[in-house]
């Protein structure tokens, strides 16, 4: 069995007092939840049944996760 690995993007919505993410790497990959640990399970889960729904193909040429950087800028 292959195992794979997927990198989500994670943010705090101040407002509704939630964490949402998303998994760049696979489309209509993205939840929400009211902790961290609630935000994992769920990602997990939404990660699985998209995965489901790939080809043999696609799952072969899922994009490689190189990195991350914070830009800042002065206004």
């Amino acid at each position: 069995m292959q195992q794979y690995t997927f990198t989500a993007q994670i943010e705090r919505d101040n407002e509704a007092g939630v964490y949402t993410a998303f998994v760049p790497a696979l489309p209509g990959a993205h939840t929400q939840a009211q902790s961290l640990d609630e935000l994992q399970v769920n990602l997990k889960e939404v990660i699985e049944l998209c995965m489901e729904e790939l080809t043999e193909d696609e799952l072969a040429h899922l994009p490689e996760f190189v990195g991350l950087q914070q830009i800042m800028i002065e206004k």
